[in-house]
């Protein structure tokens, strides 16, 4: 895989993760909606330094780990694939017909002054293990022939905060068509397949790919 091939590829895969409905989501069109669009941009930029901090993280440990050691590689490899094909078949077989914009932690937060948002995002993102969770199972799968893992996943890391931050912005700017939209059972089932079928089919890559 070359690089522009990677970054086509992850590009579309991020992209369709990014707006496909889930806690984040959630939080800030509930924020955007009762707090305001500033307080809102500020929980959106919390979740977003959350990912890079996950990322950093993922690229450091996971540089290190698949520039030593060939049983590390594999290892990660197969795990890889099965989180990401049991996630994708989950998905498939089992999609969302409902999605609520008040729901476990997005409904119980409160109100909140300044950086209370921005660390509220962050918090949010952070104390969800499964961000860390997928990070180590879906970025190193887009790594190219003979480049350096860490800074390059490091790459994918941010430009997922890029598409985050996009997306944050135009749920902001349009909080009640979107959240409308957002709240229609046909469109979580498609959204939820569908980002099912690219969970399966990058596992099954993963699965297939060599060092």
């Amino acid at each position: 895989m070359t690089v522009t091939q990677s970054l086509v590829a992850y590009s579309l895969a991020a992209g369709l993760l990014t707006i496909t409905p889930g806690l984040d989501t959630a939080l800030v069109l509930r924020t955007a909606a009762i707090e305001g669009a500033r307080s809102a941009a500020l929980a959106g930029l919390g979740i977003v330094t959350g990912c890079l901090v996950w990322g950093s993280a993922v690229a450091l440990g996971l540089g290190a780990l698949l520039a030593a050691s060939e049983l590390a590689f594999t290892v990660l490899k197969w795990a890889g694939a099965l989180y990401l094909f049991w996630l994708g078949l989950q998905l498939l077989v089992r999609p969302r017909s409902r999605f609520e914009l008040v729901d476990g932690r997005a409904g119980q937060v409160g109100r909140a002054q300044g950086g209370g948002w921005l660390r509220r995002g962050l918090l949010t993102n952070l104390l969800n293990p499964k961000v860390g969770v997928f990070y180590m199972s879906f970025l190193p799968q887009f790594l190219p022939t003979h480049v350096a893992a860490a800074p390059y996943i490091l790459l994918l890391a941010a430009l997922h905060a890029a598409m985050g931050l996009a997306w944050f912005a135009a749920l902001i700017l349009a909080t009640r068509p979107i959240a409308r939209l957002l709240k229609r059972p046909r469109t979580i089932r498609v959204l939820d397949r569908a980002t099912g079928l690219v969970f399966v089919g990058f596992g099954v890559k993963l699965a297939m790919s060599r060092r």
